[in-house]
């Protein structure tokens, strides 16, 4: 079939060509393929300002009701997808590795380590240093180099890879849900979409805590490096996340009463565990992989 040439002239009412699959159509769109009518007016620059226009501000809209959703309504973006709810919302992994990215340009930003944690400090951890220690201490027998020459390739190491396995920590926190919620009888699909939910949130709230940390250290303060900063940022960090939990659980999975604090408990011990579990995984990790 020969090509057809559209005239300026053309209207979606007259017999066109799809450009795609070459079929005869008689309606504005293909329903074959679903190729729009190839209107001449498409090819005028100002068309194409308009296209570009409109994109953005369709891609733009979706990201900022997705993320002001996830902050300020817990639960109710997990609760859309398990309706079917996708239009409206970034898909639940969009989400967390557009978090991730903010994380990681703000951890950039700031000069502040929270996932990329060096050796030496893994070495001089009050709950693992010990068994780093040893670790580290066989790695370098095994590859004959020092702490000092090895120091600087493990830290790069660890970096890349705290950005490429913090998925790591959603889905193993999307394992607990179904032993914490065992009468809800969810899909296992919407436990991971929670947990991916809940770690954008949590990803949020790590930049914001950068960025305290950022401005206390250029005040002159040592920001994350001093022990009581940190613990008194970990302890209001804990707080919030407690708080987006007891509202997320009981949008998601309808908990009320006592079990329902009981719960928020739990999630909120296993977030943390998880965050320092994920530390110390890097470890051995970033060891055995350099």
């Amino acid at each position: 079939m020969a090509e057809q040439q559209l005239t300026p002239f053309q209207t979606v009412n007259d017999p066109w060509t799809c450009p795609t699959c070459n079929n005869a159509v008689h309606s504005p769109h293909c329903p074959v393929c679903g190729e729009g009518f190839p209107d001449g007016r498409d090819l005028t620059l100002r068309n194409l300002l308009k296209q570009l226009a409109s994109a953005l501000t369709e891609v733009d809209g979706r990201l900022i009701h997705s993320f002001r959703c996830a902050v300020m309504q817990p639960g109710n973006l997990t609760v859309a997808f398990h309706r079917g709810q996708r239009k409206s919302f970034l898909m639940p992994l969009q989400m967390f590795f557009i978090a991730n990215v903010f994380f990681f340009a703000m951890q950039a930003l700031t000069g502040e380590k929270i996932f990329s944690t060096p050796l030496e400090s893994h070495l001089r951890s009050d709950i693992w240093g010990p068994i780093a220690q040893h670790l580290v201490t066989r790695h370098l027998a095994t590859t004959n180099t020092t702490t000092d020459l090895y120091a600087p390739v493990f830290n790069q190491a660890v970096a890349v890879n705290s950005k490429s396995l913090i998925i790591l920590m959603a889905m193993s926190f999307a394992l607990l849900l179904p032993i914490v919620f065992l009468r809800s009888r969810c899909p296992f699909v919407v436990h991971v979409v929670f947990s991916l939910h809940l770690y954008v949130f949590v990803l949020l709230l790590f930049c914001i805590a950068l960025m305290i940390a950022g401005a206390d250290a250029w005040f002159g303060g040592a920001g994350l490096s001093s022990p009581g900063f940190d613990h008194a940022l970990s302890v209001i960090l804990l707080l919030a996340c407690a708080a987006y939990l007891y509202k997320a659980i009981g949008t998601v999975y309808g908990a009320r009463g006592p079990n329902r604090f009981l719960k928020v408990v739990v999630l909120t011990v296993a977030l943390a565990v998880n965050v320092l579990a994920y530390r110390f995984v890097l470890l051995p990790i970033t060891l055995y992989s350099t």
